[in-house]
């Protein structure tokens, strides 16, 4: 396993090197190295996203059955599996294509991650050092031992070299990415999770945890990512788009909500009597 693993890191770093060789550009290399990868991706990200978003369509259905059918989970099964084979939608679509995704999508930050790309810059962002590392040399701050830069020596070297801020050359490229990839995280979240209220609290967090995350990251890893977020936003647009055409021609199976009835029917007896 870890020969194939190994196998499979080499064969995209040496597609990296390869893109590099045609473009003389790394960040340009990046670009391309995210399109060929989500191109790859395509069929699964699609088929994902398409059983999502027909699962969030058809969750008000699925409630309704659930509380008509609440003493009776045999036939709440049935009228279920009956729902799911009318709009074609598999419960377990969306889990496999993330699965598979999963180890391309490691291999790829290790690269990035791991790659010498010294101080190469794309567009004003630092390929090979983090938002960290560009604001701590701005402000002056000395890397430890294991070159690594603390985020309290940093916030605290801010009042003793104020001026130093005024070198946002050395991480203001990397400083836009950040906020480039918690807008999109933001957009990606609303966009999958609907109006969902549970899921309110999750959109809230999950922007900053990214921008935390990319604190410490790489600009050539969060230049891979922020693009790949970007295709990512555009093709669930397009798959809402269609997937709401597709389910407003779908009859409205159990779209109102039943009514009990017998307390109904108790009180015309009582009126006939």
């Amino acid at each position: 396993m870890g020969a194939i693993w190994d196998g499979a890191s080499n064969l995209l770093l040496e597609l990296l090197k390869f893109l590099y060789g045609i473009t003389n550009s790394y960040g340009l290399a990046i670009i391309l190295l995210t399109v060929l990868v989500r191109l790859a991706l395509y069929p699964l990200n699609q088929k994902q996203m398409v059983s999502m978003q027909q699962m969030q369509r058809i969750q008000p259905r699925l409630k309704v059955l659930q509380e008509k059918y609440a003493n009776d989970r045999e036939k709440m099964q049935r009228e279920t599996m009956a729902l799911y084979k009318e709009y074609k939608v598999n419960p377990a679509a969306g889990c496999l294509p993330i699965l598979l995704q999963l180890p391309i999508l490691i291999l790829l930050f290790n690269i990035l991650r791991e790659y010498d790309f010294a101080d190469t810059t794309f567009l004003g962002v630092y390929l090979g050092s983090s938002f960290t590392s560009g604001l701590a040399k701005a402000l002056g701050v000395a890397a430890s031992a294991e070159g690594e830069y603390s985020i309290l020596s940093i916030l605290s070297a801010i009042p003793g070299n104020p001026a130093g801020l005024a070198n946002f050359g050395l991480y203001i490229g990397n400083l836009f990415l950040i906020i480039a990839i918690s807008v999109l995280t933001l957009v990606q979240q609303k966009m999958s999770g609907g109006n969902n209220p549970q899921m309110a609290t999750m959109n809230a967090i999950m922007p900053f945890f990214m921008a935390f995350i990319c604190l410490s990251m790489p600009g050539g890893v969060m230049l891979y990512w922020g693009l790949s977020s970007l295709i990512g936003v555009a093709q669930q647009y397009m798959v809402i788009r269609k997937t709401s055409e597709e389910m407003a021609v779908k009859p409205n199976l159990y779209k109102n909500k039943p009514t009990l009835q017998h307390d109904d029917d108790d009180d015309e007896e009582d009126e006939d009597e």
